[in-house]
C-alpha cells in the first residue's frame, strides 16, 4: 500500500489553486493535435468538486452559442497548464446542478462582493530545494594515531638487450655467382 501512495505522491503537483464551487475560472488546457501542441482556455463556473488526492476533479460549466457545455478536469493532470480565478461566486450548496436548467443571467451565481480575487495556492509538496538544506549529520570525533604507516612500493624495471639479427639484403648478383 505504501508503494502505491508513494507513486501517487510523485504525480501530484506542488501547488494547486484554492478553488470553490460557484467560482468562475479560466482553465488553460494543453491540446495535442497530431505533432502540434497548443493551449486552449475554457472559462466557466465550477458546479462540482469531487474526490481527493491524485483523483481530485472539478467540473466546469459554460454556455457556448446557446448550448450548455460541461467539462471535467483532473486537478493534478499534466494537461491542465494553469487555472485562473476570474470571479469569486457565492454558493450555499456543494453541487450546483440547478444551473443546468437555467438560461441567461439566472445561470450565474451571485458574486461574493467582500471577497478579493487572490491567487491563493495550496502547497501540497515542499520544494526540493528546501529539503536539501537539512543540517549535515554530526561528524565522528577524529581519532589521533601515533604515526601514520606509509608503505612505499618501488617497481624496478630492467632493460634487456635484444640482439638484432640483421640480414643482408639479397641481391641478384650474389645469387648468380653462387650458381
Amino acid at each position: 500500500m505504501d508503494i502505491i501512495k508513494s507513486i501517487e505522491h510523485e504525480q501530484l503537483k506542488n501547488k494547486i489553486p484554492d478553488l470553490h464551487v460557484g467560482d468562475t475560472i479560466k482553465v488553460h488546457q494543453k491540446i495535442k493535435e497530431g505533432n502540434r501542441e497548443r493551449i486552449q482556455v475554457f472559462e466557466g463556473i465550477i458546479i462540482k468538486k469531487q474526490g481527493g488526492g491524485s483523483n481530485a476533479t472539478f467540473t466546469v460549466r459554460k454556455v457556448a452559442y446557446g448550448v450548455g457545455v460541461e467539462k471535467t478536469f483532473l486537478i493534478h493532470s499534466p494537461m491542465v497548464e494553469k487555472i485562473e480565478v476570474v470571479r469569486v461566486g457565492k454558493a450555499r450548496r456543494a453541487k450546483l446542478y440547478y444551473l443546468r436548467d437555467r438560461v441567461g443571467k439566472s445561470a450565474k451565481t451571485k458574486e461574493n462582493l467582500g471577497a478579493r480575487i487572490e491567487n491563493k495556492e495550496i502547497t501540497l509538496k515542499e520544494d526540493l530545494e528546501e529539503e536539501v538544506v537539512v543540517a549535515a549529520p554530526e561528524e565522528a570525533p577524529a581519532i589521533e594515531t601515533e604515526t601514520p604507516v606509509v608503505e612505499e612500493t618501488v617497481d624496478t624495471v630492467t632493460e634487456e638487450t635484444v640482439e638484432e639479427v640483421k640480414e643482408e639484403p639479397v641481391s641478384e648478383e650474389t645469387t648468380k655467382t653462387e650458381e
